[in-house]
Formats: structure tokens, C-alpha cells, sequence
């Protein structure tokens, strides 16, 4: 059996060693990416793009042909160099017309690999229908695919790609920041305990009862007199402001892997634990039965089964209430517990209510 990870995570430093500052906690509502999406063709494609069956590329470059004043009769349309791609691209605020994005082409056909193609004019609209940035470029892979009758190579995935730079923001989306007399700071993670502290460092910061916590994850915000009309330079000051988050106790596993994480704040009451491994071994070997001479019998083969059952003698182990997290690893590994058996032995534990901590199993 392969050896799996365990991945433990201590986090055994003091709590003011654990400041964050202010601005890698929370996002300003109304300060937001806003998604793009768009319907394009990519062309150039060495005989690896959409297939006959796919209707709707055929539709697309016909269309595209007539807009340029070329009459063309579809059924006599057959493509193997262009393939339809969905455009999608993130507009990030206060960006602003003139600059670029980088897009990400990806194929909604059959065709076989975008390498070497490139992006037609593409709009890209906003969820309200509206252009925001036109995208066109050579289309970059970072692999290849290649092949032949009876087999190939591939590497990466070959058809989805990127252009970097490769929209142009036409339209942007108007954030008022400065005129406002009122924000909202959300936090990434609910925890009561953060946000209350997170109240606390700003108005020690404001001299002042301006910040309040509305909730486990959101802060209303007042600007003060001094700020209005400069609310970039409000959000700058307090968004270098120190703040230590609280963690909660959870126990994380992900059973695919054998990965154990836990947080600083896990605690197991006095518990005992007893371990033992039973390893069920199965040979099977074919005999055959040969008959005597000149008789009617035939040449059989019958199998013949061994199963060997083991059973290594359980070892027990006393957890003391409030451990450590280093003292409960050595304790479990003093029983020989694998990345697999830890996971069956927190499951227990639980079970069992010594763990004082949430469970998580993904």
C-alpha cells in the first residue's frame, strides 16, 4: 500500500502572531468583478477543429462570409480549420475603456485541438446584454495534442486556451466611492469573533463609534467628518489596520488522500483509545485432477483456497483531557496509527464526544 499524506497543521503561535491586516479579510460591497461572456469563432486550425456535425459553426462562418457581402451556399460549407468557442473574461472595478483583459477561449464543439488558432472579433456582454470589451488575438495553449490511427499524445488540455490581453474594454462600470457617506466591509469568513474585533481596531483607529457589527460577517461603516469626499484614503488607512482573526476548531480529512488538518483551537477530553490491525490474506492455487488410465474420467482443475487471518494485539492509549495537538499525534502514532486509521480513530473520537471540535469530512 502506497503511503499516504498526512498533512497536519499547527498552528501553535500566539494570537498576535497571527494578525492579518484588515484588507486581506474583508471585501468593500459594491467593489466587485463583474463576469463576461461572449460567442466566437477561432480559425487557423491545422485540421483540428469542429467536425461537419456541428451545425452551428457552419451556421456562424456563413453568416460572417454574408456580412461580408460573400454569398455562399451552407451545404457547400465543410470546415475542419475553425471551431466555435465560448469567450469568457473578468472585468475588474474601477477598470477602465482603453484597457485589457485576458480572456480564456474554450471549445463548444467537437473540434480536437485550438493550438496554433486564432480569435476572431468576439464581443463580450455583461448579465445585463450590454458590450463591455471585444476580444480578437492568436489563441496561447501551453500544450499540444497529436496523434494518428491507432493512437496519440496529449498535453495539457487542447481546447481550452488563453489570450492574454486579449480584450479591449469598451464600456466600463461606474463605482462611486468617494461620494459615499456610509460602507459596508464583508467579511470572507463568518466568525463572530473577528468581526467584533475587526469594530474594535477601527474605531480605536477613528477615535470614534463609527464602525459597527451588523453581523458574523458584515460591518457597517460611517465615514467620518475628516473622510468625506475621501473614502479611498478612509479604506486605505483601515485597511492596514491589524487584526487576528479567530479560528475555529474544526478537524478537516480528506479521506481520497489520507489528509488530516487541524485547527489550534481542537480539544479532546480524556479519552482511551485501543488500536489493533486485522489482515485477511486469501491464496488461491489451481490443482489439477488427472484421472488413471483408460478410464472414463476427465482432466479437471479444481481450485484450492488458503485464507490466512491475522490479528495484531490492540494497544490502548489514554488521551488527557486538553492536550496539545503535537501530544494527540504522538499518542495516535504511538499506536501505529496509518493516514487511514487516524481518519477512522477522529471519527471515533467524535462519536464518542471527546473531540470538541466540527468534523469535516471532504
Amino acid at each position: 500500500m502506497k503511503k499516504l499524506l498526512i498533512g497536519l497543521l499547527l498552528l501553535l503561535l500566539p494570537s498576535l502572531a497571527l494578525a492579518a491586516r484588515l484588507k486581506d479579510l474583508v471585501n468593500v460591497e459594491g467593489v466587485r468583478v463583474n463576469k463576461l461572456i461572449g460567442y466566437g469563432l477561432v480559425v487557423g486550425l491545422a485540421g483540428t477543429g469542429d467536425g461537419d456535425q456541428t451545425k452551428f459553426t457552419v451556421q456562424s462562418i456563413v453568416n460572417m462570409l454574408e456580412r461580408f457581402g460573400i454569398k455562399v451556399d451552407r451545404k457547400q460549407v465543410k470546415l475542419k480549420n475553425a471551431a466555435a468557442v465560448m469567450v469568457t473574461a473578468e472585468l475588474p472595478p474601477f477598470v477602465r475603456p482603453g484597457q485589457r483583459l485576458d480572456v480564456t477561449v474554450s471549445s463548444i464543439g467537437d473540434a480536437k485541438s485550438l493550438q496554433g488558432g486564432t480569435l476572431l472579433l468576439t464581443p463580450l456582454k455583461g448579465p445585463d446584454g450590454k458590450v463591455y470589451a471585444l476580444a480578437q488575438g492568436a489563441v496561447s495553449l501551453g500544450g499540444f495534442a497529436a496523434g494518428g490511427a491507432a493512437g496519440g499524445i496529449q498535453k495539457n488540455h487542447p481546447t481550452v486556451g488563453r489570450i492574454p490581453g486579449g480584450a479591449v474594454v469598451e464600456k466600463d462600470v461606474p463605482v462611486s466611492i468617494n461620494s459615499k457617506t456610509e460602507l459596508r466591509l464583508s467579511f470572507r469568513d463568518v466568525d463572530f469573533t473577528t468581526v467584533a474585533r475587526a469594530a474594535e481596531a477601527i474605531n480605536a483607529y477613528l477615535n470614534g463609534a463609527f464602525a459597527f457589527a451588523l453581523d458574523g460577517r458584515t460591518i457597517s461603516l460611517k465615514v467620518p467628518p475628516k473622510y468625506q469626499g475621501q473614502v479611498v484614503k478612509l479604506l486605505a488607512e483601515i485597511g492596514e489596520l491589524a487584526v487576528s482573526p479567530d479560528t475555529p476548531a474544526r478537524v478537516v480529512i480528506d479521506e481520497r488522500t489520507g489528509t488530516v488538518v487541524m485547527g489550534e483551537n481542537v480539544r479532546i477530553s480524556r479519552v482511551a483509545v485501543a488500536h489493533g490491525n486485522l489482515s485477511v490474506t486469501v491464496r488461491e492455487r489451481p490443482q489439477v485432477s488427472q484421472p488413471p488410465p483408460f478410464s472414463t474420467g476427465e482432466t479437471v482443475v479444481t481450485p484450492e483456497t488458503e485464507i490466512v487471518a491475522k490479528e495484531e494485539a490492540a494497544r490502548i492509549v489514554v488521551i488527557e483531557e486538553g492536550v496539545s495537538i503535537g501530544e494527540l499525534v504522538r499518542a495516535l502514532n504511538a499506536v501505529g496509527a496509518t493516514p487511514r486509521d487516524l481518519i477512522a480513530i477522529f471519527q471515533a473520537i467524535k462519536a464518542a464526544g471527546a473531540l470538541q471540535a466540527e468534523l469535516i469530512i471532504i
